[in-house]
Formats: structure tokens, C-alpha cells, sequence
């Protein structure tokens, strides 16, 4: 009785993925880099395609790829260029000077917090998108939850940095530490953990909770408690796979590639990121140094010269920098997400 019981589910399993695939018009794969069970997937993404599923009353199926299985995650970027995959979950911070003026977003000291603040980025980085990002179709903004230093030995002020190895989060990030006599150690997030317990990188900037997920808290005691960075993903798509949409399909994607849907899209996450701090806390084993006013101010001075370095990168491709430059502080001041 159990294996007729048994064969009739599966029976009645296969007729629903069956019946399920054949009522989508359009499969699209998406391709992310963390884990699975990351917040980014099942907090942004999961909820979003679901969400893009039933506006389209099944019309549109969405397969999610995690963890690289698809690509590298410095390759997320011509991976929905080339049209390997229909949707790509980028990180435009892994590839160095490749989209200068987007990379005004990581320059530390900007964004205090990663829901509004992505609202704000997605205001004012989609008309420039046009232009630096014209091979793709930009849908979203995915800022973290602003994050932090974290080491294996106390690291208080920016001359602290020096001599040692850090995993930065992104270029910009990498030029800092350069600027502050450090070595930049790239790899991306899921290599992360191993280039510190083999000893390539001495320290980390990471958001909060990241550090229990990819298991540094392991390896990195010692953790500045000053939110004075962001990265940014960016969720786009192929511009074929787009263009391929009927106009009602069409509809439901660019419904859910708005400001406000980068604002929901980033909310969960930022959540759980702010977690971690906590987390720590209550684990014990971990320093936690909070700088004082006057030690933020070395950081903030540490980190001013990167705007003029932006700016300076971005009259290079013919924009009006300092107006760009005003616009993105207008836009975190509108949202009420500036530091």
C-alpha cells in the first residue's frame, strides 16, 4: 500500500512540475554567486521572482543558480551581456575600473543605510546605466547593510592598515587600503575565508552577518564597530532576453526593476546583516572597538580623496562630475540615507 501511495504522489509530483512548465511563456535563468541559503537569495531574490511569477499569472518562470555554478563571480557581468544567463545577480566593484562613474557608491562615508539607500542609488544610477551599462538592461540596486574592518589583530585608525594584507570589498576599496600603505588581496566573497586561514590576507571589509555565513567569524576576532562602506549589486538582465518579452510579459519585468522594488529587494538583507553584530556580541571571543568621534574623523580624512579621484575619472569619460557627484548626495538626502 505505501509504494502505491508512494508512486501516486510522485505521479502527481511530476504532472505538477509538468503542468507548471508548460504554462510559462518564458524561462529565464538567473545566476547569483553566494550560497544558497544567503539572504541575498532567499530575502531578494526568491521573493522577488516569486513575485514576478504570479504578477505574470505563471507566464514567467524564473531558475535561480547559486554559489557560481554558471560562472566565476567576477564574470557575472558579461555572463547577461553574452546572454549565458537570461538575469545576472553583479557586482560591477569586482572588475577594477571597469564602470568608473557607478563607483562613486563605494567610496566610503556616504550611505547609512541599505534600504533606503538603494532606492537613492537606483534614482541615480539608472539614467547613467544607459550609457556605462548599455549592454545590459539594469533592473535593480542591492546595496548591504554598511559594513566594517574585520581582523585578526586590533585594528583601530587608518594607520593601522599599513603593512598588512585585507581582502577588500571592491576596487575602490582596494585603492584605499593602497592609499594607506596596505596590500590589496582580491578574491571574491566565497573565497574569501580561505585566503584568510591560509594567511594571503591579514583582515577584511565585509558586512556584519556575512562574516558568520561565509564562517570568518572563525578566523577575524577583532572588528572596528563603524559602518563607513557599501557595496553595491546589481541585478541585469540581457537585453535579447528583454527584447524577446511579449509587451505584457515586458510590463511585469520593468514593474519590478523600480526604485521602490530595489528598496524591498535590499530590505531583508540589510536586516540580517545588521544581525551579525549582535551575534557576535553574544558568542563571545570577539572584540568589538567603537572609535571615537575624533578617530572617525582620521577615517573620514583617510577617505576624502577618493572623491576627487572619482571626479577626476569621471570628467575623463566626459561627465559633469561634480553635478553627478551632487545628484547622488541629493538623491541619499531625498531618502534620508546619507552619512
Amino acid at each position: 500500500m505505501n509504494t502505491i501511495r508512494l508512486a501516486a504522489l510522485a505521479a502527481a509530483t511530476a504532472l505538477t512540475t509538468w503542468t507548471a512548465a508548460q504554462a510559462a511563456e518564458v524561462e529565464l535563468r538567473l545566476s547569483h554567486w553566494v550560497p544558497a541559503t544567503h539572504p541575498i537569495q532567499t530575502l531578494g531574490i526568491e521573493p522577488w521572482a516569486k513575485s514576478i511569477e504570479e504578477a505574470s499569472e505563471g507566464r514567467i518562470k524564473i531558475t535561480i543558480f547559486p554559489a557560481q555554478q554558471l560562472g566565476a563571480a567576477p564574470d557575472h557581468y558579461d555572463m547577461a551581456r553574452d546572454g549565458i544567463v537570461d538575469l545576472s545577480y553583479t557586482n560591477p566593484g569586482y572588475q577594477a575600473g571597469r564602470f568608473p562613474l557607478y563607483s562613486l557608491v563605494e567610496i566610503p562615508f556616504h550611505m547609512n543605510n541599505a534600504q533606503r539607500g538603494a532606492v537613492a542609488m537606483h534614482e541615480w544610477y539608472a539614467p547613467i546605466a544607459k550609457t556605462e551599462m548599455s549592454d545590459v538592461f539594469f533592473c535593480l540596486a542591492n546595496p548591504h547593510d554598511p559594513g566594517t574592518i574585520h581582523s585578526k589583530a586590533p585594528i583601530k585608525l587608518p594607520g593601522d592598515i599599513k603593512g598588512l594584507n585585507v581582502r577588500p570589498a571592491h576596487a575602490t576599496m582596494a585603492r584605499f587600503i593602497s592609499t594607506l600603505g596596505g596590500a590589496p588581496v582580491q578574491v571574491p566573497a566565497p573565497e574569501a575565508r580561505e585566503a584568510i586561514a591560509k594567511g594571503a590576507a591579514d583582515a577584511i571589509t565585509f558586512p556584519w552577518n556575512s562574516i558568520n555565513i561565509f564562517g570568518i567569524d572563525s578566523e577575524t576576532k577583532y572588528h572596528l564597530d563603524m559602518p563607513f562602506y557599501i557595496s553595491a549589486q546589481l541585478m541585469l538582465m540581457n537585453k535579447d532576453s528583454y527584447a524577446a518579452l511579449s509587451e505584457e510579459n515586458r510590463k511585469v519585468i520593468d514593474d519590478h526593476c523600480t526604485p521602490e522594488w530595489s528598496g524591498k529587494f535590499s530590505q531583508g538583507w540589510a536586516e540580517n546583516e545588521a544581525s551579525g553584530r549582535q551575534k557576535m556580541i553574544d558568542a563571545g571571543g570577539h572584540t568589538i572597538y567603537a572609535p571615537t568621534a575624533e578617530e572617525v574623523q582620521q577615517w573620514r580624512d583617510a577617505a576624502a580623496p577618493l572623491i576627487d579621484t572619482w571626479k577626476e575619472e569621471a570628467k575623463a569619460k566626459g561627465a559633469d562630475a561634480d553635478k553627478m557627484y551632487q545628484d547622488y548626495l541629493d538623491a541619499l538626502n531625498r531618502h534620508d540615507a546619507k552619512f
